[in-house]
């Protein structure tokens, strides 16, 4: 199974990416390392009532969806509030599955998300934090822009301090819109590509919320990113909706 860190602040937009490479709308089922499912005990009139856990978990769990159990994922969670300890967590959670000599225990690759709808804090102390310390090897990290959508709206109210019409304005909206995107894309690259460790690969992602919006792009990239064949072989088999892709690489092959 093709193994990936997925890591970001609260409200990045993670579980939604998932959810389209995974083509569902289902929440993932959560997995310790020995292939439990995660559950926590509540006290309901008395008797102890066994619930499926939400909200938190650990790094070391394992998401997986219904739809695709082919991937494997894995959620870095609370450390952009600032706890050391969460950080040293996710750092050597990082290292030691970098190192794994295990193939199918290794992680594979990293999705890094950063929201764009937070224009005024688009790189934090988080991520100058990780991008400054933690090495993830041959491990590929590609920052995911999301939330790109956002823009729309500084998009439109752009156009209209032109003193366009609404109509005339709407017309105008996606090229300025396609500006403020390569603009902040072009901030976040020279920050973090500054940085000790910075990412090998940036994605902007847009049309994340419609159902059936295509991840071809994210997977390509992904793939792109990968040194080992073999690995870029089992991300390409591990998804099971985009035909063309898997002719794309066979012919590359």
């Amino acid at each position: 199974r093709f193994r990936i860190l997925v890591m970001g602040r609260a409200n990045a937009g993670k579980t939604t990416v998932l959810q389209r490479v995974c083509k569902t709308t289902d929440q993932p089922e959560i997995f310790d390392g020995n292939g439990e499912k995660v559950c926590h005990l509540v006290k309901l009139h008395g008797a102890h009532i066994k619930l499926m856990q939400r909200g938190y978990h650990n790094i070391e769990d394992e998401l997986v969806f219904k739809s695709n159990p082919r991937f494997v994922f894995h959620d870095s969670c609370g450390f952009e509030a600032g706890s050391e300890a969460e950080f040293d967590e996710m750092k050597k959670f990082v290292t030691d599955q970098a190192k794994s000599t295990k193939l199918e225990k290794r992680i594979h690759a990293i999705w890094y998300c950063i929201p764009l709808n937070e224009r005024h804090r688009m790189v934090t102390a988080a991520e100058r934090k990780f991008f400054n310390e933690c090495d993830s090897g041959h491990v590929p990290v590609i920052v995911l822009l999301t939330k790109a959508d956002t823009l729309y709206l500084d998009a439109f109210q752009k156009v209209r301090r032109r003193g366009l019409t609404t109509d005339d304005a709407k017309t105008k909206v996606p090229e300025v819109e396609r500006q403020l995107q390569k603009g902040c894309l072009e901030k976040i690259k020279g920050w973090l590509n500054e940085l000790m460790f910075p990412p090998q690969s940036y994605l902007m992602l847009t049309g994340m919320e419609q159902e059936s919006a295509d991840c071809a792009e994210l997977l390509r990239c992904t793939a792109n990113a990968l040194t080992e064949e073999g690995l870029r072989g089992l991300l390409i088999s591990s998804q099971q909706s985009n035909l063309g892709l898997c002719m794309e690489f066979a012919i590359m092959k």
